[in-house]
């Protein structure tokens, strides 16, 4: 029977502890963001066309934020999903210990 076994534990439990501060991390950030906080304001990709040549320029510069918010929230699922993988190993990691081969 093939094993699932990729990494070994010392490796999964970094894969533990970077996601967990990446998933809090970016949904932080994904929530600063949603809420527009001009702090972020160099963070948004915007130029001076978008600003001059629009006729609501917040309104742009608004759904720029709330674009940069969804991709740090994809972000954080990712880091959830590395979290569940690096917990996976750990498990099985654990359970060859026990194992007589």
């Amino acid at each position: 029977m093939p094993s699932l076994l990729f990494c070994g534990p010392k490796m999964a439990a970094c894969g533990i502890v970077i996601s967990i501060w990446g998933v809090i991390m970016l949904a932080m950030l994904g929530i600063f963001f949603s809420a527009k906080s001009a702090v972020l304001i160099e963070d948004v990709p915007f130029t001076e066309d978008d600003i001059h040549n629009d006729k609501s320029p917040p309104q742009n510069i608004y759904s720029l934020y709330n674009q940069v918010g969804i991709n740090c929230f994809i972000a954080a699922a990712v880091y959830v999903v590395v979290g569940a993988i690096s917990l996976c190993q750990v498990r099985l990691n654990k359970r060859q210990e026990y194992m007589v081969t």
